[in-house]
This record gives structure tokens, sequence and C-alpha cells, in this order.
């Protein structure tokens, strides 16, 4: 069995190359949605959400985004069941990302995305959205949603002066 690319939070930060965009991926089973950070790594927009055939064309369709945009890490949305478990989801998104792992040298990170598609579902439908248009956009919202938490938490890293492990 292939080993675990991913990498913990602070070895991901160092890994990721300065001055680099994040990526950040809602992996679903008929779509990947993606956001896409500013150069700061502050803001987490939607960007466009990839239709799912099988791994080898949705991983080449994901990297040459990745090198289009000069992404440094991807942040991958971790479907952890509410009590923390992990089900079949978090089973296939770690297969996914082992995968990938054999064709990019990009750092990665697992971010708890619990509850991130029906947080992303309750905005759209509060602004009206119609049932198309929320199916059209959720999954990239929802991987900006996964991106924007994990930002805010690199955000209050640096801002606290503290280390992730001296909160934990």
């Amino acid at each position: 069995m292939a080993s675990d690319p991913t990498l913990p939070l602070e070895e991901f930060l160092t890994a990721a190359k300065a001055g680099t965009r994040l990526i950040g991926l809602d992996l679903g089973t008929k779509t990947i949605g993606l956001a896409l950070s500013d150069l700061g790594r502050g803001i987490a927009t939607p960007m466009e959400t990839i239709r799912r055939v099988k791994f080898t064309p949705d991983a080449q369709a994901l990297l040459a985004i990745c090198a289009k945009q000069d992404v440094g890490g991807l942040v991958i949305g971790l479907p952890l069941n509410m009590d923390g478990s992990e089900g079949p989801r978090a089973q296939a998104t770690r297969a996914f990302a082992r995968n990938l792992g054999n064709l990019t040298e990009l750092p990665m990170t697992f971010w708890d995305e619990r509850l991130s598609t029906a947080a992303v579902t309750r905005t759209l439908l509060e602004a009206d959205s119609s049932r198309a248009r929320r199916a059209e956009v959720v999954d990239k919202m929802a991987a900006a949603y996964i991106l924007q938490g994990f930002l805010d938490r690199i955000g209050h890293m640096k801002l606290g002066g503290r280390t992730y492990s001296d909160e934990f």
C-alpha cells in the first residue's frame, strides 16, 4: 500500500512554496469542486468544478489547473463523520490523495470539511438560489469554504505568534 503523501499543517506550510497560491478541493463522487487562494493566502475564491470521469483524467485536469495557476499546495477536504471517525467517503478521499501523490510533488494536507456542503447550501437557500443554480455552484463554493477555513487557521497562527502545536 502506498504511503500517505499528505502532511501535517506545519510541515505543509513549510513545503508549500511562498508566493504561490493554494488550491482547495471538495472531492465528491461526481465532481471535484475547486477554490483558489490569493497570493497572500488570505482569501479563498470559488473557481470551478471538474466533472469526474476516472482518476487519471480527473488528476490530469486538476494538475493542469495547478500548473496554470502556479499552485504551491493542495488543501483537500476530508469528509469526517460528525463524531470525527472516518467512513467510506474519507477512505476514498485518502485513496485519491495517495494516488495523486504518485503524480505530483505538490505538498498536500487534509482539512476537516464537516458541514461545508450543508453550510454552503444553507447560504444559497438564504440567497434564494434556484435548485439548478445551487447544483451548479455548491461544489466550488464548498471548496472555497474548506480553503477559507484553512486560510483563517493559518492567519490566526501568524497573528498569534504561536505554532499549531502550542494550541493542541
